[in-house]
């Protein structure tokens, strides 16, 4: 997992060859202005949802884990906070290979970490997390999916 903000996101373009697409991507297009939904960059391999999800309780938040894509998230209107607990230290579950997850409903996260607007969290295949924390009703949020 990583959080930092969207000002150094270059930094860690060696960590994925799509993860300069995703930059790119950033520089060409404002999140803001973008229509909510599925936004392709290069195919199946990386993409961006554009979506507005009802906050969660840290105790209601669904930990998650995806075998075959990365994450980046972007918070856009309001701070979000994700719950952590790396997938070592989670159950067997049933993995949805069509939509690439498994979910752990049952479980609270280890840990917790805060993103505000103009931040990034990076969530690799080994990182449970669970998305959609907030004081606030609804979070506007930015989703890359990026083959990994």
């Amino acid at each position: 997992m990583v959080i930092d903000t969207l000002d150094n996101l270059a930094k860690y373009e060696s960590m994925n060859p799509l993860f300069k697409d995703v930059v790119e991507f950033l520089k060409n297009n404002n999140l803001d202005a973008l229509e909510e939904g599925k936004h392709e960059i290069k195919g199946k391999d990386l993409f961006v949802n554009i979506t507005t999800a009802k906050s969660k309780e840290p105790d209601a938040a669904v930990i998650e884990t995806h075998k075959k894509m990365i994450d980046i998230q972007i918070p856009l209107d309001v701070q979000e906070t994700y719950g952590y607990t790396p997938l070592c230290r989670l159950p067997e579950a049933p993995y949805n290979e069509e939509k690439d997850i498994t979910k752990y409903p049952d479980l609270m996260a280890e840990s917790f970490v805060d993103c505000q607007p103009g931040m990034f969290a990076i969530f690799f295949p080994q990182d449970g997390h669970a998305p959609c924390i907030s004081f606030a009703p609804e979070i506007k949020k930015a989703i890359f999916k990026v083959k990994a």
